[in-house]
């Protein structure tokens, strides 16, 4: 015998989505529209009343089976979004255009020669020609040149960067629920930051030894305090703002 009041989950029940024959077709849901915009309110409105009475008439929320179908639901937002980061790049193209500086002159070196900005870190890797070390056995020689060692360093981050989605292999979410992998990704976030600042070591207010011993320092730093802080919220935002979601799922 089951409680009237229960939420059904055998299909007999009404439930939240409506079945397939109260569902409006295609060119129903078309015709009753006005442009894109008019579409988007009903998806983000409906995606909303959905979840609410979900949250009333279920003892938890099952995420890992509530979704919306990709047509309409999730191209009606996806478009919606890129229609804004699109308009938001030709607006800032049409009013702030980039700066053309002074014909590159192939007879002279700059004094500054930098890549682009997404290529900083990859860039402050070659600049590691202090960690390179000097073998006595070699006549304290070097074992590589230091353009050599700043190569095999680029091969060896973008190798740990590679393996660390196959170490990895848990469930979780959010970052809360694995501290120290959430801690591995600021320490990550952070060391491309610093490493990024050594190879414009030049033109930073700062002193070039200072700079070098903070590309170190600030990742390790950065995800120490992540994983703390991490930690110290994980039983508390478990059990009190997400209790239903774990009653489904609870952690390990």
């Amino acid at each position: 015998m089951t409680d009237d009041n229960e939420p059904q989950t055998d299909g007999s029940g009404t439930g939240i989505v409506p079945p397939d024959d109260e569902t409006p077709s295609w060119l129903e849901r078309k015709q009753r529209t006005q442009g894109l915009s008019r579409l988007t309110y009903e998806y983000f409105e409906r995606a909303r009343r959905e979840d609410q009475d979900l949250r009333q008439e279920s003892s938890y929320v099952e995420r890992d089976v509530l979704a919306f179908p990709t047509w309409p639901h999730e191209m009606i937002r996806n478009l919606s979004i890129t229609s804004f980061f699109v308009g938001m790049i030709l607006f800032l193209s049409a009013t702030l255009p980039p700066h053309l500086g002074a014909p590159a002159d192939p007879s002279s070196t700059p004094a500054i020669i930098l890549p682009d900005w997404y290529l900083y870190w990859s860039f402050g890797l070659l600049k590691l020609g202090p960690l390179n070390p000097e073998l006595a056995i070699l006549g304290g020689e070097k074992l590589m040149a230091d353009r050599t060692y700043g190569v095999v360093a680029n091969v060896v981050v973008v190798g740990i960067i590679a393996i660390v989605p196959f170490l990895n292999k848990g469930s979780a979410r959010r970052p809360v629920e694995q501290p120290f992998w959430a801690a591995v990704g600021i320490f990550g976030v952070t060391f491309a930051l610093t490493i990024s600042g050594l190879s414009i070591k030049n033109l930073l207010p700062i002193n070039s030894h200072l700079a070098f011993d903070l590309t170190f320092l600030l990742p390790f730093v950065a995800g120490f305090i992540s994983y703390a802080v991490l930690k110290a919220m994980r039983e508390g935002y478990m059990f009190s703002l997400n209790r239903r979601y774990y009653r489904l799922r609870p952690p390990k």
